[in-house]
């Protein structure tokens, strides 16, 4: 079955591979343009881009994906069906009246419709979550399903280890619609949650939060986004890991690193979180004592 597949990330660019090598391989790969990456901001291709290149695959990067020749060239692909997976931008007419589309999500939908399931399930401490195969409609990620899976939510979970589970799910579930044609099922309304885009707000660890919170907020954003708390200096410091200490009592100013036993602890909402591997601004990551001996008198 001949199909055409829209992403971008690079969740989605480990889909495409896993539909790649089907007999639903993609006559052609919509992504998005190059755009600045990095500090110095040269342009860069989407992982979709980079990975329908290794595969041989077609690919038309557009400005605007509703475009007439940018229609045309998809229906000249003759697709029994669009994949869609992490594209970031809206689908609309005469697209989605003109084709079946099976979208990949990452989140068992109703919960977590939106821009960043992954990271919003590990921040809530959500016991699991898992892959929904929708059809894409107007409204946001609402519309009907025709297959799940489910996966826990460890401890030690963060973006990257989960995210890694949930693309192979992704694939194989994709792959097992397009052969089977399971039918569709509306969503239930009444358990609809969002996750909401991440924004600079959602990197800053919050003193008045308590530290298992704190420690779900570095693990969502690692590693591809990074916590960080700013210092009395007024610079931030990056934090790319992190633990709770339950039973130990804050002791200093909240929100402002502190030294004890070579250690770096955070004072937080009546408990204490411990900083493993911090990132000073414009400096590398590395162990947070070492980021401590650093610094005169070995304290914060």
């Amino acid at each position: 079955m001949p199909t055409v597949y829209l992403g971008t990330s690079d969740f989605a660019a480990t889909v495409l591979e896993r539909l790649a090598g089907t007999p639903h391989r993609p006559a052609l790969v919509v992504t998005r343009p190059d755009s600045p990456q990095g500090r110095g901001r040269k342009l860069a291709p989407p992982p979709v881009a980079g990975r329908a290149r290794e595969l041989g695959l077609e690919l038309l990067q557009p400005a605007a994906l509703h475009d007439p020749d940018v229609l045309d060239r998809i229906a000249a692909a003759a697709p029994d069906a669009l994949c869609v997976c992490a594209y970031g931008a809206i689908i609309k007419d005469p697209l989605l009246s003109g084709y079946e589309i099976f979208n990949v999500h990452p989140s068992l939908l109703p919960r977590w419709r939106g821009a960043a399931p992954v990271e919003r399930a590990i921040m809530a401490g959500d016991a699991e979550t898992g892959v929904s195969i929708m059809r894409i409609t107007a409204g946001l990620d609402a519309g009907p399903v025709c297959l799940q899976e489910r996966t826990p939510i460890g401890h030690e979970d963060d973006y990257g280890s989960l995210a890694a589970r949930l693309e192979r799910i992704g694939g194989d579930l994709l792959v097992r619609a397009l052969d089977e044609r399971p039918s569709f099922s509306e969503q239930d309304e009444t358990g609809v949650t969002y996750a909401e885009k991440i924004a600079a707000a959602d990197r800053d660890l919050d003193p008045t939060a308590p530290p298992g919170h704190l420690e779900r907020v570095v693990r969502a954003l690692r590693p591809h986004i990074g916590a960080r708390v700013r210092l009395p200096d007024d610079s931030l410091l990056g934090v790319w890991a992190a633990r709770s200490l339950p039973g130990t009592s804050s002791s200093g100013v909240p929100g402002t690193p502190r030294g004890e036993d070579g250690r770096v602890l955070l004072d937080c909402g009546g408990g204490v979180l411990e900083l493993l591997e911090v990132q000073p601004a414009g400096g590398r990551r590395m162990a947070a004592g070492e980021w401590l001996r650093g610094r005169p008198g070995a304290a914060a």
